[in-house]
């Protein structure tokens, strides 16, 4: 594999070049793959922010990117070298999307970056391609009304696959909303911190410091900002007054309708998201047992807590998958019933591609069977551990039904203590539109002036 040696003096272009192979290298998500890389690292603000935005627009675009790279190269963009794949993208990217740099810039950086690449010499086909790319005209986009799973997946970015089981489930036009959601850029959506401000007290404060916010239309306690920037320069946020968290998850908690003074179990808990908002529910009263199999992620559920002034979320590393009763038995925070539990599953993240775009890429079909099984499992091993009476929400970020409907109908059908119920009155009135035709929670086709997430979630009951 060859060596990439950084230049004298590296800039945003190189620091993508190097994160995008790593995330396609190793798997990584990008927003640790980017923190990974530029942690150690001295960079300004601007290249910082053109390094993310390097990142992000080609993980959103590559498969456009590699469609026009294709038709102005002898060579298929597959069979070429990762290095050089990632070059072109980058340039390419910069040519397409980013009016604001100069298409000379974009060339002659890309060119400085493959000489950078040991081995061959790349750069004078680097050279010719993008200055070709910049010089004809583009093709038309594939016709949608002869092979709308081909057109979506050039146009939109999408993986072949994916569209086509989209459309089959949904409809073109619905597929094509889906496919559509995954390169728009996400808003950046707070939940206001109610033990410390009311949503309102919060948007005074930020409207003070020259934020502009505006209420969620769903979520109670949420807020949208209308420009990014750094999270931890907003107002208050060492304050602990807010917690990102897009619109869509913070519907989940609201469904689990926990109380002051209970036991809950969050079975897969980190990095704390759900956590602390049922605690802030629960107005810091009762008891939460926030298991994850990572402790580097729960380390950061601890440190989320402390910034949000929550005192009642116990870490415990352990696999809720493996959570049965001999392993509870030896651990007394688990040696009471629990009033409610929430299983916010490890999935596929379908329903977060705007935000993850390197899952367009990474993951396949296959992996929906896998996670089904994993998701049987941990709603297998923590029923035991309810109440009788007791509430279990079941929740994931995805899209697809193997991951939702299918997982509650199986674990109902070999658990018949567990009932489906219908999760309406537990929804604030404006997402009363967001209830599928099995009475649970699902986002993935919300509304056009709603922009969420894609989320679903299922409310069961055990038997008394």
């Amino acid at each position: 594999m060859p060596t990439i040696p950084a230049p004298a003096t590296p800039g945003a272009r190189f620091f993508a070049f190097r994160i995008l192979q790593d995330i396609e290298r190793t798997g990584a998500l990008a927003d640790e793959a980017i923190n990974r890389a530029l942690a150690t690292v001295h960079i300004d603000s601007r290249d910082r922010a053109l390094t993310v935005e390097l990142v992000y627009g080609v993980l959103r675009h590559r498969g456009t990117l590699d469609w026009r790279l294709d038709h102005v190269s002898d060579r298929p963009m597959e069979r070429l070298p990762l290095p050089i794949r990632t070059v072109l993208r980058l340039g390419s990217y910069q040519l397409l999307y980013l009016e604001r740099i100069p298409p000379s810039a974009a060339v002659n950086e890309s060119v400085l970056l493959a000489k950078s690449v040991r081995g061959r010499d790349w750069s004078g086909f680097v050279n010719a391609i993008l200055r070709t790319l910049q010089r004809v005209e583009p093709l038309p986009w594939p016709d949608p009304t002869k092979d709308p799973a081909s057109a979506y997946a050039v146009c939109y970015a999408c993986p072949r696959w994916l569209v086509e089981r989209w459309i089959a489930r949904f409809g073109t036009d619905d597929a094509e909303r889906l496919c559509l959601a995954t390169i728009t850029v996400p808003p950046l959506t707070l939940r206001v911190n109610t033990q410390r401000f009311t949503r309102e007290e919060l948007q005074v404060q930020f409207l003070n410091a020259g934020v502009e916010s505006r209420s969620t239309a769903v979520s109670p306690v949420g807020i949208t900002l209308e420009k990014q920037g750094a999270i931890t320069d907003l107002p208050l946020f060492n304050e602990g007054a807010f917690y990102v968290e897009d619109e869509a998850a913070q519907l989940v908690p609201l469904l689990l309708d926990a109380q002051p003074g209970e036991r809950i179990l969050d079975a897969c808990a980190a990095p704390g998201g759900k956590a602390t908002h049922l605690a802030a529910i629960m107005r810091n009263r009762g008891e939460i047992i926030a298991c994850d199999r990572s402790g580097s992620r729960l380390h950061l559920l601890e440190q989320n807590c402390r910034r949000l002034g929550v005192s009642i979320v116990a870490p415990v590393e352990i696999d809720a998958a493996r959570l049965d009763a001999p392993v509870s038995s030896r651990n007394s925070l688990f040696s009471q019933p629990f009033d409610r539990i929430l299983v916010d599953a490890p999935c596929s993240g379908f329903g977060v591609l705007r935000r993850h775009p390197e899952a367009k890429w990474l993951k396949h079909e296959h992996l929906l069977h896998q996670q089904q099984t994993r998701q049987l499992a941990i709603l297998a091993h923590v029923g035991p551990l309810l109440r009788p009476g007791g509430i279990i929400v079941y929740s994931t970020c995805s899209t697809e039904i193997e991951e939702n409907e299918q997982v509650i109908d199986r674990f109902c059908f070999g658990h018949p203590d567990f009932s489906r119920e219908a999760v309406m009155p537990w929804l604030p009135i404006p997402g009363r539109s967001l209830v599928n035709s099995y009475g649970d929670l699902s986002t993935m086709l919300a509304p056009h002036a709603y922009s969420m997430d894609g989320f679903f979630g299922a409310r069961l009951r055990k038997a008394t």
